[in-house]
């Protein structure tokens, strides 16, 4: 797709808001519009009049003026770059006009995005492709244009990252496994200027990473643990990544029903989510040491697998209870977490992870849910995520949830059972943070999208790369 300011196009594309008189067509088209009712402005319609003999003209409706927000206006551009492309109009030129609370380079941005959102497609697996018609788009402004050019190769490299992440979930695991996953991140990323670093099982054990180790113990695919450094500025503590890196999760000896097993592929979401970001960081040179981290395994069932009673040890020495191998997740987040507190001196961490059912049952499929030791961190991350247009939720914590946690037979139990299970599941977390600034993402419902919505689509959605994004952006100011 070719985005560009200008005042080219085949077809001109006006903003409207519900209900507003429409300025700047025909007279003729515009009491034909009105007398029939073809278009009043709501949010999320288009009207199209396109044609050799038409006036070649599209309305995207905004809705209502006081409630319009980023994702009406990314929306808005998605819907209207998917009936433009279903029409194999060739160009349109976007009339940017003044929007209340909105800068132009703001809107140009948000309108990037959701042009640029309608060309993802995954299809490396089948046979016949599909065919993406290419529209060229051309905003129509005076003044600010090199603004404008920046803020549209922003939006590009940013939601390049969103794509990358969203084709590492949906390749298989028959595919995607640690190693692969690991030569992915360096692939990727070492182009950009990220330095990529991934350890075999011989360095993960002499890390005495006993934790991560357990959980990869049944799978005949080697464990891996990638480190990744973008490291711009010398004198600056870098903001660290977790991604928990399931490539395929069984269940283990607490084995998922088949139905449950098809779409885990996706448990590695965070480390996709992790490693999107990376690229965008790096892509837009932005000021701001980030490091992230990826303990790669498959949760598997062999004569070698742990198993339900199990005691495990881990990285910091801490005894871990094993209750159920299906929470194997935060079992593997627990070393990869005090590695990124203890061998990286990070300035915080956030971890990103599908850990939990209970999390989907309690804020549904679109919400992030957040665990914290640390309001104001928490409270960035939450700003980051309404620019990005990414739905958090922080979690109520209790002391007698962190009760919860203490093992019978040893230090912690890996899992409270379902009551606050997405909570006690951060908590866990919490003990190998080592008093470091922390969030908990639970990512389990955004993640993977089991229909589209919105500018969404089936499968990996690639959340929550921007809010990542946006929250390195702004750490230090």
């Amino acid at each position: 797709m070719k985005i560009k300011v200008g005042n080219k196009g085949n077809i001109k594309v006006l903003l409207a808001f519900k209900d507003e008189k429409i300025a700047n067509i025909d007279s003729k088209l515009k009491n034909y519009i009105e007398e029939k009712k073809l278009f009043n402005g709501k949010k999320g319609e288009i009207f199209t009049d396109i044609g050799p003999n038409a006036n070649n003209i599209a309305i995207i409706g905004l809705g209502e003026k006081e409630k319009l927000d980023g994702q009406v206006l990314r929306i808005a551009a998605f819907n209207l770059a998917k009936k433009l492309a279903s029409l194999k109009v060739e160009s349109a030129n976007i009339e940017i006009r003044e929007i209340e609370n909105f800068t132009q380079n703001e809107i140009i941005h948000l309108l990037s995005e959701g042009l640029l959102q309608s060309e993802y497609v995954f299809d490396e697996y089948k046979t016949d492709k599909e065919e993406i018609f290419e529209v060229e788009y051309n905003f129509n402004i005076d003044s600010q244009i090199e603004e404008a050019e920046e803020n549209i190769k922003l939006a590009k490299d940013i939601i390049e990252g969103v794509f990358i992440a969203r084709d590492l979930v949906n390749i298989p695991s028959i595919d995607m496994y640690p190693e692969t996953l690991a030569n992915n991140a360096k692939s990727i990323l070492e182009k950009v200027g990220v330095e990529v670093e991934v350890l075999g099982k011989k360095e993960i054990e002499d890390l005495n990473m006993k934790a991560f180790l357990a959980v990869a113990e049944g799978s005949d695919k080697e464990p891996k643990f990638i480190i990744m450094k973008y490291l711009p500025n010398k004198d600056q503590k870098p903001l660290t990544f977790v991604g928990k890196g399931l490539t395929y999760d069984s269940g283990g000896y607490a084995l998922k029903s088949p139905n449950g097993m098809v779409t885990m592929k996706s448990d590695m979401g965070g480390a996709a989510s992790v490693i999107g970001a990376m690229y965008s960081i790096a892509k837009t040179k932005l000021n701001q040491n980030v490091v992230a981290v990826v303990a790669a395994c498959e949760n598997m069932i062999s004569g070698r697998a742990y198993k339900n009673g199990d005691i495990v040890s881990s990285m910091k020495g801490t005894t871990i209870e094993i209750i159920n191998t299906d929470a194997e997740g935060r079992v593997t987040l627990a070393d990869s977490i005090y590695y990124a507190a203890t061998k990286i001196d990070s300035a915080a961490v956030i971890d990103l992870a599908t850990l939990t059912g209970a999390c989907v049952v309690g804020l549904g499929d679109f919400t992030t849910g957040l665990v914290t030791n640390n309001q104001e961190l928490c409270d960035n991350l939450v700003c980051a995520s309404k620019v990005a247009g990414e739905y958090l939720w922080q979690l109520p914590v209790q002391e007698e949830l962190r009760d919860m946690l203490k093992g019978k037979n040893a230090d912690l139990t890996n899992s409270t059972g379902r009551m606050g299970g997405a909570i006690t599941a951060g908590l866990f977390l919490e003990n190998f943070v080592e008093g470091k600034p922390w969030v908990h993402m639970d990512i389990a419902g955004p993640a993977f999208a089991e229909s589209a919505y919105n500018y969404i689509p089936a499968g990996g959605t690639g959340i929550p790369v921007k809010t990542l994004y946006l929250l390195a952006k702004n750490f230090n100011k």
